[in-house]
């Protein structure tokens, strides 16, 4: 276990310490701490609009979250809840549209949006992740062992539907929140093929757009490379160790 681990986080240190370094020395494998860090942001904010794409990404990948895991969370628990006959089917029909890659649907999509004025927009980047079968299936499975009893109970007490689903379903299912809201966020925060088809106006593009062009060039600068990744890197690495001990929980399908 102790080698596995050197070998996961051997990378992770490379990177850290590539971003202190000079190219030069990059590629000569230099595995010490540098004294380029400053000279490597300098370089990075003067060739890219850095900390304009950092806003973007942070702002699409928080509204995607939020938006999809209300959306999905609904989807999820009205399998559930709601008895109906066509439900199975629906539900069938939206887990087989897994097996569709995404790059089948980028040419429709994109030519649906360029008629309805969606591209180089906030909207038109978030619709294909609000409402993915996966974190459909992941709230389905985690509605399941939600108690109908705590239902029934709560209807026979006057609570609608949305106040059962907001102040009974939501406490209860905060393992399956967290554990979809790391995926949705690392999923939206490291688009990067989507992003590549509909923002084409450098004012929207996000940071893995800014690392494709950074390495565009005729000659790449390593050490301001890594630095761009790093920055890249730490808001993924903050919400997962933040969220690491409910993400786990909800992938088991814990219910407290």
């Amino acid at each position: 276990m102790i080698v596995c681990s050197i070998v996961s986080v051997f990378p992770l240190v490379w990177m850290l310490l590539a971003a202190t370094n000079k190219s030069v020395d990059v590629l000569a494998g230099k595995l010490t701490p540098g004294t380029f860090l400053s000279e490597n942001y300098k370089n990075l904010i003067a060739a890219q609009p850095l900390w304009r794409n950092f806003w973007n990404s942070c702002k699409y990948t928080v509204l995607i979250t939020v938006a999809a895991l209300i959306i999905s969370s609904l989807a999820g628990y009205a399998f559930v809840i709601y008895k109906d006959k066509m439900k199975t089917i629906v539900y069938k029909v939206i887990i087989c549209t897994m097996m569709i890659p995404f790059v089948a649907l980028m040419v429709p999509l994109f030519q649906i949006y360029s008629k309805v004025g969606l591209l180089n927009s906030t909207i038109g980047f978030m619709l294909p992740s609000l409402a993915t079968p996966l974190l459909i299936m992941m709230f389905r499975t985690g509605a399941m062992a939600f108690p109908d009893e705590i239902v029934k109970a709560a209807r026979i007490d006057g609570l609608s539907e949305f106040q059962i689903f907001y102040r009974m379903f939501i406490p209860t299912m905060k393992s399956t929140y967290a554990a979809t809201a790391v995926v949705t966020f690392m999923n939206a925060w490291n688009n990067y093929l989507w992003a590549k088809v509909i923002m084409s106006d450098g004012a929207t593009q996000t940071m893995p757009m800014l690392i494709s062009n950074l390495i565009a060039g005729y000659v790449t600068d390593y050490g301001m490379l890594m630095l761009a990744v790093l920055i890249t890197t730490i808001p993924t690495a903050i919400v997962f160790f933040a969220l690491q001990k409910n993400f786990v929980e909800g992938i088991t399908g814990a219910v407290k």
